[in-house]
Formats: C-alpha cells, sequence, structure tokens
C-alpha cells in the first residue's frame, strides 16, 4: 500500500474517520443545517485530528465565491495615511471582515485617472463585493462603479448627486454640529464661529448646515462666520487666524474635525486668547488620539468609525448572499463628548 504521509487529507478521509458519509461531512464542515449536533462534532473533531483543511481553489470553483472583498477608498494617498477617521476604517474594515472570514483587499483610488483600473479590477471577478467610500462631489467612481454588477456598500457622505439605488451607512454630520452649536449656546458663547471642511465633501457640507441651521444664520452673515481648511491642522490653523483678523470679538470655534480643531487651538494659543475663558472650542469625530492629546483637551462629537463598517460588512454579506436588501440610506447616530476645551 503507497504511503499518504506526503500528501493533504481530503474530504473522504475526514468522513471515514468521523464514521459518516461524505456529504453529511461536507455539510458539517459548510455548517449546513440537517446534521446532527453528535454527528457535526465528530466530523470537526477528525477534522482538526487529521489536521484537514478544505481545498479554497475548489470551493471557489463551486460557489464562485472568493471570500475577499474590497476597501475602495477614493482620496489622495496623503489624506488616507494622515488623517484618523481613514486609520479607523481601515482599522475596522480589516477585523470586521476577518470575523465574517473574509480577506480584505485595500485599494486607493488617487485621481481620476485611476478609476478605470479599480473598474476593471472589480469586475475581473476576483472579488465578492466592495466597501467604497467616495464622498467628494464630481467623484466619477460611484456612476462608474453603478454599472457593475456587484454587491457594493456606501460609507461616509453622499456620493454623487443621488442616493438612488445605492446602500449607504452614513453618520449624523448636520445632528452633530447641531450638539455643537447647543452646546456652545448654552456655555453663554454669542459669537460661534466656524472652520469648515472642504466643501466639495459631503460630511463636510452636512456640518457646515447643522451649524448655520442652529444658529438661524443667512447665507451671507454665515459666509462672514466661517473659513474653509481642509481636514489638516495646518489648514485649521490657517482657517482660524483668517477668523481672528475678520472677527476679533469670537468666542467660540466649531471645527468640522479634530485635526482642524488642534490647528484652531494652536492658532488661538499663538494669539494669545486662552481656551476655554476666551474662545471655547468643539471638535468633531472623537479621535482619541487627537482630543485627548490637545492642550486643553478636546470637547467634540462622536462618530464610530467601526460601527459604521460593521453595519456596511453587515449589509454587503446579505447582498453577497443574494438577499432582497432595500437600498437606503442609513444614518447612525452621534453624540457630544465634553472634556476642557468647552
Amino acid at each position: 500500500m503507497t504511503g499518504r504521509g506526503d500528501t493533504r487529507p481530503t474530504l473522504e478521509d475526514v468522513a471515514a474517520y468521523a464514521g459518516v458519509s461524505r456529504s453529511t461531512a461536507s455539510r458539517a464542515l459548510n455548517e449546513e443545517a440537517y446534521v446532527s449536533a453528535r454527528s457535526r462534532e465528530k466530523v470537526l473533531d477528525a477534522a482538526r485530528e487529521l489536521g484537514y483543511s478544505p481545498n479554497q481553489a475548489a470551493r471557489s470553483l463551486v460557489t464562485r465565491r472568493t471570500n475577499a472583498v474590497a476597501l475602495v477608498l477614493s482620496e489622495p494617498e496623503r489624506v488616507v495615511l494622515e488623517d484618523p477617521y481613514f486609520a479607523a476604517v481601515v482599522r475596522g474594515a480589516f477585523r470586521e471582515l476577518s470575523a465574517v472570514g473574509c480577506q480584505m483587499l485595500m485599494m486607493l483610488v488617487d485621481n481620476r485617472e485611476d478609476v478605470p483600473g479599480t473598474v476593471r479590477f472589480l469586475e475581473g471577478g476576483h472579488v465578492d463585493g466592495a466597501l467604497v467610500f467616495a464622498s467628494h462631489k464630481g467623484d466619477p467612481l460611484p456612476t462608474a462603479l453603478s454599472l457593475l454588477r456587484l454587491p457594493m456598500v456606501f460609507g461616509g457622505g453622499r456620493p454623487g448627486s443621488s442616493t438612488k439605488g445605492l446602500h449607504l451607512v452614513d453618520f449624523d454630520n448636520e445632528g452633530g454640529a447641531r450638539l455643537a452649536v447647543e452646546h456652545l449656546r448654552a456655555l453663554g458663547r454669542e459669537r460661534i464661529t466656524h472652520v469648515m471642511g472642504p466643501q466639495d465633501q459631503r460630511s463636510a457640507v452636512d456640518r457646515m448646515t447643522g451649524w448655520r441651521k442652529a444658529l438661524g444664520l443667512d447665507e451671507r452673515a454665515a459666509a462672514r462666520l466661517a473659513a474653509e481648511g481642509d481636514f489638516t491642522i495646518e489648514g485649521g490653523e490657517s482657517a482660524m487666524r483668517q477668523l481672528l483678523t475678520r472677527v476679533p470679538n469670537l468666542d467660540a470655534v466649531f471645527a468640522a474635525n479634530d485635526p482642524m480643531a488642534a490647528g484652531v487651538l494652536r492658532a488661538l494659543h499663538r494669539a494669545g486668547r486662552r481656551v476655554p475663558e476666551d474662545v471655547a472650542v468643539v471638535g468633531f469625530d472623537n479621535h482619541r488620539g487627537v482630543a485627548e492629546a490637545t492642550t486643553p483637551a478636546l470637547t467634540t462629537v462622536h462618530q464610530d468609525p467601526r460601527g459604521q463598517v460593521r453595519q456596511m460588512v453587515e449589509t454587503l454579506q446579505q447582498l453577497i448572499e443574494g438577499e432582497a436588501v432595500p437600498a437606503k440610506r442609513q444614518v447612525l447616530g452621534v453624540e457630544l463628548v465634553v472634556r476642557d476645551s468647552a
């Protein structure tokens, strides 16, 4: 008899070792129904003792699954590497996909020239679905992806001009801005300015809209009390310098993200303004590595990227399984975390 010590155990070996049929062993290993608890336990024990692992390539031929999901970030490489929000998204996606047995493949769409290659890869059968972050106005990626018959869920702000037919998981950015303004007004602040994020990005527009509505400002008044940054520390510092020149008697600032709020604090310190005594500051994101590291510690609106990705993965798994999931925009709640800056 030829020895088998140099070959991998097969499904037939597992079935024989467990004393069950091949079909029963297959159902047990694939966690299907109609297998008794006793038989399932015998099969799993046999698989462990024999060191059996399923042939994933062969399984893929049958199921047409790759057990891989693309995380597509339509942002410049610098933003993805430096913005703590995207760092949290990447970590969350890796962990949530691992929990459901999927490999994560990260794709960066740095500019418009990257779109055709991204589309070709995604339509090539390499992944079962995609988690897509493409929230800038005018981004051609969402339109290009809409032509694919690939399950996908969008995260962040609304891509394009419409959410019709899209599965989208977003945060209540407008409501979060309202929480920030209400807190500042409760502190007795009367001249509440705003450091905006880039106005080609939906989340930034929603946060600016929430600030403006909470204060009852028309567009002309809002334009005087707001300055645009670029979601970076340097952008926040520059915008704050503009506001100090334009509104020297300001007594509060709502910044559209935490890195810009850190820049606001730097500019106020250099201008000799005390925080929160002279100027109260509120950020948005609650990135603890930023919010707890500033001096003073930052009051900010909390959002949970891990929770966002978890909901996206859950929806994507349903789509991959062929479930009829109605396309809709899911809005996740936010809350204010009070620290020392306001």
